[in-house]
């Protein structure tokens, strides 16, 4: 009976551990006044995944989860772009503080939104499938170049149900959507 017992609370204890892929981090300027910035453009981030079109789909749900605060003007994306060309942006997923400077004037914008995809699409352990994302943004005070946020995000994975049972783990939409939440609640910490 003891032994029993003992068997169902490591089950317990073992279920508790293996939950899905849930971490992140985040590093705010304690001398920016955030509430100053009006508006900002996001810059086209950077893919490190194997999904061609990871970055591009990860922006446009950043941008839209940050116009739907209604904090921030948030410059489309082709003006954003344009202004980058102006400016002569050498890499724009990764602007020097004198781009910065640069692209925030001609945008009138106070911070420039950058990022990396590092990680996006399906995981396999074993037989096991779910889908995960990795991405980590950074702001930048568009009068100095300096970074004043940045904020990291991985969501998805497999889970032990997922072992389990199998099912495939959450839709990449829901993951990425997850994912995009986290870093816009820690922006606005």
């Amino acid at each position: 009976m003891a032994s029993r017992g003992i068997l169902w609370a490591f089950m317990v204890a073992l279920l508790a551990s293996c939950g899905p892929m849930v971490t992140g981090s985040a590093y705010r300027d304690p001398n920016m006044d955030f509430g100053a910035i009006q508006s900002v453009g996001v810059m086209p981030f950077q893919n490190l995944s194997r999904e061609a079109t990871a970055a591009d789909r990860v922006r446009d749900v950043f941008i839209n989860r940050l116009l739907s605060t209604g904090a921030v003007y948030v410059h489309p994306v082709g003006e954003v772009a344009r202004a980058a060309a102006r400016s002569e942006i050498q890499s724009p997923a990764a602007p020097s503080p004198d781009e910065v400077i640069k692209l925030g004037a001609l945008l009138k914008a106070q911070a420039i939104i950058t990022g990396v995809v590092q990680e996006y699409g399906e995981m396999r352990s074993g037989s096991s499938t779910a889908n995960a994302i990795s991405v980590s943004v950074q702001m930048l005070e568009a009068q100095t170049g300096k970074i004043v946020w940045t904020a990291s995000s991985t969501k998805g994975g497999i889970d032990i149900w997922d072992r389990l049972f199998g099912g495939g783990g959450r839709p990449m939409n829901d993951v990425t959507r997850g994912a995009v939440n986290d870093l816009i609640d820690k922006l606005f910490k």
